[in-house]
């Protein structure tokens, strides 16, 4: 792991806890580019659309389902912290 990529992922934990105090819910999955510039062509697109495709859908279904959870939590229980 580069030091830019283990500093970003460990800045990225470090806000989970301040999002914690914030009483905002974070999602677990994410999506990352390990060495970018050998996963992208000279276009900016990806050589394997496949991995960031399944990456960035596990992240949304995460975040659909904690959107719809809160939602309908909150219309139930408004403002509880």
């Amino acid at each position: 792991m580069r030091v830019e990529t283990s500093a970003s992922v460990r800045a990225v934990e470090q806000l989970r806890l301040v999002f914690a105090e914030l009483h905002a819910v974070t999602v677990r999955d994410s999506v990352s580019f390990h060495g970018a510039w050998a996963v992208f062509d000279e276009h900016g697109e990806p050589l394997d659309p496949a991995v960031s495709s399944s990456a960035v859908k596990n992240m949304l279904d995460q975040i659909e389902w904690w959107g719809t959870t809160l939602r309908d939590a909150r219309a139930v229980r408004p403002n509880a912290a």
